[in-house]
């Protein structure tokens, strides 16, 4: 999972006019109404995924996948037709939020439909699953309360439920962080690594080449440091170690984790001084 710090200045102001008077027009809806309307206009939203993924640099926000072979969806953080809390327990979910951007994620079709992974021979992705923590209120139509939910899946626009994922450097995998201290946090991050199909054998591979080849450009640093000549390679490497770790690069965060855990490494990663601008089309 990525940060990723939404920009309502990359959407169209037509589109943003669109989707608002989408949204009055399902407000003055009777009940029985509401589902055909939204089904009808759901091109609205499929209409925001480019400028979401300028927001990401094109990858999908739950398993940072810049994957160009993958179809990716634009993801109702909060279900907009049914919400599934347990594997018993339904309800109507979030239909008044069918057209705000900011329920929207941009997400690979593998975190977000629901699939089978052949290697770990069980169900991923999210689908309509948005279970609530123990003792959190729940928002309907007539008590529009979702701020005040307490959901078990980690949002990748909030800074404090990215940090309770990390990557272990010496195989990919998806885990909680060190800073994921107690059993609520614990709990909502093998919540989120396991609906969004985190481990999946094919992101770990991923996962795992670009951590081969932080290890190995660390590694040349290293032997030429030591033996004190060919700067220019030494620059070459760095500046490697630096586009794998910039926020539009595959897998960044598994390839800073590697860094980090290297002696000094930390200080090979990319700084904010050179990340890349975000730019409306």
């Amino acid at each position: 999972m990525i940060y990723v710090r939404r920009d309502p200045a990359l959407f169209p102001k037509d589109l943003l006019a669109r989707a608002e008077a989408a949204q009055q027009e399902l407000e003055g809806l009777p009940p029985e109404d509401r589902m055909d309307f939204i089904k009808k206009k759901s091109g609205l939203w499929r209409e925001f995924g480019a400028h979401l993924a300028r927001m990401s640099y094109g990858k999908c926000w739950y398993s940072e996948s810049p994957d160009p072979q993958s179809f990716f969806d634009v993801d109702h953080f909060r279900p907009k037709a049914r919400a599934r809390r347990s594997e018993t327990e339904l309800d109507e979910g979030y239909p008044w939020l069918a057209f705000s951007w900011e329920n929207f994620r941009l997400s690979a079709g593998r975190s977000n439909r629901l699939n089978t992974d052949a290697e770990a021979e069980e169900v991923v992705g999210k689908g309509d699953w948005f279970p609530l923590l123990e003792g959190s209120c729940k928002a309907h139509w007539e008590d529009r309360c979702e701020g005040d939910e307490s959901p078990a899946l980690l949002d990748p626009v909030s800074r404090d439920d990215v940090a309770m994922l990390d990557f272990r450097p010496e195989d990919g995998h998806a885990v909680p962080s060190w800073t994921c201290i107690g059993e609520v946090r614990q709990l909502r991050a093998k919540v989120s690594i396991e609906r969004y199909g985190l481990n999946r054998g094919a992101l770990i591979e991923a996962r795992k080449a670009v951590i081969r080849s932080v290890a190995e450009a660390y590694e040349c640093i290293q032997e030429l440091a030591a033996a004190g000549v060919d700067l220019r390679a030494i620059d070459l490497h760095q500046q490697q170690l630096r586009r794998a770790t910039l926020p539009d690069a595959p897998y960044s965060r598994a390839a800073r984790a590697k860094l980090c855990s290297l002696p000094m490494g930390a200080g090979l990663c990319a700084q904010p001084e050179d990340y890349p601008a975000v730019r409306a089309a």
